[in-house]
């Protein structure tokens, strides 16, 4: 039997981002403490300070920037986990990154796809929080990365997504894998099942908010 779940609203901030229901599915993640199910991929500020979702994946494809990561940390009401790069910028940089990320108050570290096993190791020597490593193919060597030092994966490798999670799943039983969803409740239910504990949610952007409702004022203006 289902639990009701009492929801007290409030006047002003009704309108928010939810990420989808079926999310609430998985298993979760639990991250020096916290249990994380979804985590919205975003770096807007203004859409960080009005979701529902559990934690925030602050990925973005600029070198990765201090004063950026700051800000976020101040507006964010839940976890975040910052990227600290690992393509362009990587080395003893991602590194110092990573760490100045921890000592702000990050919940883990980001590296992108690209990021080598050595600089995964020394990371994993310096910080203390979870290095969350990006994987995009099947293909990806999430065996040596996890061996540096990789305590998650996340995982977004398209429509693959799925089998690639299901691949990793029936390897690491016990593995956190994070994995984006895709766009729908079907798709997003299939990742679950495949085996990721906890799902990465895209929202629509703000100017696609503004445009619908935009829209819907000038269809009360009309009546």
């Amino acid at each position: 039997m289902e639990k009701f779940i009492p929801e007290v609203k409030s006047k002003l901030r009704t309108r928010i981002i939810e990420v989808p229901q079926v999310i609430y599915k998985a298993s979760g993640i639990k991250v020096l403490g916290t249990r994380i199910k979804s985590l919205l991929f975003s770096t807007d500020i203004a859409i960080i300070k009005n979701t529902n979702a559990n934690s925030i994946i602050a990925v973005y494809p600029f070198t990765p920037q201090l004063s950026i990561t700051q800000a976020l940390l101040e507006v964010a009401p839940v976890p975040v986990f910052v990227g600290v790069g690992g393509g362009i910028t990587t080395g003893r940089r991602s590194i110092e990154i990573a760490l100045q990320a921890e000592l702000m108050g990050a919940y883990g570290a980001v590296v992108n796809a690209p990021t080598k096993n050595d600089v995964i190791s020394e990371m994993y020597e310096r910080i203390d929080i979870p290095i969350i490593a990006t994987i995009v193919s099947e293909h990806d060597d999430y065996k040596g990365k996890l061996d540096a030092g990789a305590r998650i994966l996340n995982i977004s490798g398209g429509a693959r997504t799925a089998s690639i999670v299901r691949k990793i799943r029936e390897e690491y039983k016990d593995l956190p894998i994070i994995a984006t969803g895709g766009p729908t409740d079907q798709s997003i239910l299939e990742t679950i099942e495949a085996g990721a504990n906890a799902i990465t949610y895209t929202p629509p952007s703000s100017a696609e908010i503004f445009a619908e409702i935009m829209n819907k004022y000038r269809e009360e203006k009309e009546e």
